[in-house]
């Protein structure tokens, strides 16, 4: 659940990021939805584009997925009691995110019944609330893509990427107020030269949080002695 807004934000991104790199509507609708990974996505759209053979886009994508058979191997223990089927369709909607929040619910394998139960319940709920939110967003920016005019390019795409990294760390009130305090700070000094007013943000989010985190902390308790 946690994920799910990041995910959605990169899930828009990327169908705007199908449509402006040339793949027609139903092939942009296709990857959205039977291709549930987005870094595969990111090396393989733009070797589509250029026209690589077919052979160069599935050698990368599996390259840049190559980490999944480590996740696969340290999750066997909590799924070879199930069949294979169920085995294969929780590996295609096991992503990166669902898979840590899952070993940090559940880091060691427990045999029980319950538990395997408990196990399954939290992987399979996780999973299909993430790829809901992944391919209808990518659904939806393949459709926005025909109304965002051309001259804004992949460069519209880069900010929808940047809202997806925001939506995913922006997880603690204080993260939400450096983001509010940098975004207020380019705004306000954007007539800057040489885009120094994100270098302002920055600094302004950082000294604001350091602030605040020192505000914080707990007062030092006073050493009689020394009084």
């Amino acid at each position: 659940m946690a994920a799910a807004p990041g995910l959605a934000a990169w899930g828009l991104m990327m169908g705007v990021a199908m449509v402006d790199s040339g793949l027609s509507t139903f092939e942009a609708l296709l990857m959205g939805c039977i291709v549930f990974a987005g870094s595969s996505q990111l090396a393989a759209i733009p070797l589509i584009a250029a026209g690589a053979p077919m052979w160069v886009v599935l050698a990368t994508g599996f390259c840049v997925n190559l980490r999944f058979v480590v996740f696969s191997a340290h999750l066997r223990p909590y799924m070879m009691h199930l069949p294979l089927w169920q085995r294969l369709l929780t590996g295609y909607l096991t992503t990166d995110l669902s898979y840590v929040l899952f070993v940090r619910r559940f880091p060691q394998h427990d045999g029980l019944a319950a538990q395997r139960h408990a196990q399954q319940a939290y992987l399979a709920g996780n999973c299909g609330v993430n790829w809901t939110a992944w391919v209808g967003c990518t659904v939806l920016g393949v459709f926005l893509a025909a109304l965002i005019p051309a001259r804004w390019g992949l460069g519209f795409a880069g900010i929808l990427a940047l809202l997806g990294i925001l939506a995913s760390l922006a997880c603690s009130p204080l993260r939400w107020v450096s983001a509010g305090v940098a975004g207020a700070a380019a705004v306000a000094a954007y007539a800057l030269p040489l885009k120094l007013n994100i270098l302002l943000a920055i600094a302004a989010a950082v000294a604001l949080c350091l602030l605040l985190e020192a505000l914080r902390q707990p007062g030092k308790p006073v050493d009689e002695d020394a009084a």
